[in-house]
C-alpha cells in the first residue's frame, strides 16, 4: 500500500469490532437512557435473549432491542442523538490502527465502504466523519409519522446479507480490492476480497 494509485477499487470495512473496539449499537442504547432504564429494558429482553439460544437469528434479537429502546422515537431526534453519540464516542471507540489503514486506502483513492450489522442511522455520523463513500447497514422501518416503527427493514446486514447488499450497490460481479472484519458475520464479505484482513486491528484508543 505504499504507492499512490488511481481507482484502486472498492474497500469494505466492517464497523463494530473492526473499526471500533466494541459494539456501537449496544453502546449507543446504553448511552441514551438512564442506567435504571437500560437495566429494565435488558430484563424485558431476557425472553428474546433466551429464544436466541434456539433460533440463532441475530436479526430477531436486534429487532427486539429496537422495539424496546427506540420504538416511537422520531427520525430527526434519533439522527440528532446519533450525531451527539458519535461526537462523544468516536475518540473512545475507533481503533488507531484501523484508522491508519482506512486513511491509507483513501489516499489511494479507493471507494471506501462501511458494511455493518448496526443500524445505518446510528453509524451514519461516524461514516460521514471518516469520509466514507458508502454506508451499508441494517435499516430501521419508520412509520407514517416518521417515528421508529420497532422493526427492521429487510434482513439484518450480517453474513451473506453483506454480500447481497454490496452486489445491490456495485453489481453482481463485485470483487473487493480489500475487506476487513472480525467475526463469522464477515466471512462471506472477506471471501470476495483480493486482500482479506481478519482481526488484524488490535489497538485501543
Amino acid at each position: 500500500m505504499d504507492d499512490p494509485a488511481e481507482d484502486t477499487g472498492v474497500v469494505a470495512f466492517d464497523f463494530d469490532g473492526t473499526l471500533t473496539t466494541r459494539d456501537s449499537f449496544t453502546t449507543f442504547l446504553k448511552w441514551r437512557v438512564s442506567r435504571a432504564r437500560y437495566a429494565r429494558g435488558m430484563r424485558r429482553l431476557a425472553p428474546a435473549a433466551g429464544a436466541y439460544l434456539f433460533h440463532r437469528n441475530r436479526g430477531r434479537i436486534k429487532a427486539a432491542a429496537v422495539r424496546e429502546f427506540l420504538k416511537g422515537v422520531p427520525r430527526a431526534e434519533l439522527e440528532a442523538e446519533a450525531r451527539g453519540f458519535a461526537e462523544a464516542f468516536a475518540p473512545r471507540l475507533l481503533r488507531p490502527d484501523a484508522l491508519h489503514t482506512w486513511r491509507r486506502w483513501r489516499e489511494r483513492r479507493a471507494t471506501m465502504v462501511i458494511v455493518t450489522a448496526s443500524p445505518d442511522i446510528i453509524v451514519q455520523p461516524f461514516a460521514r466523519g471518516l469520509g466514507a463513500d458508502h454506508l451499508i447497514g441494517t435499516r430501521l422501518v419508520f412509520d407514517a409519522e416518521d417515528r421508529v416503527a420497532g422493526v427492521i427493514d429487510g434482513r439484518n446486514c450480517r453474513g451473506p446479507e453483506k454480500v447481497v447488499r454490496l452486489q445491490a450497490q456495485f453489481g453482481d460481479d463485485i470483487r473487493l480490492r480489500a475487506a476487513y472484519g472480525d467475526t463469522s458475520g464477515d466471512r462471506e464479505m472477506l471471501k470476495i476480497a483480493d486482500e482479506a484482513g481478519y482481526r488484524v486491528f488490535k489497538e485501543s484508543p
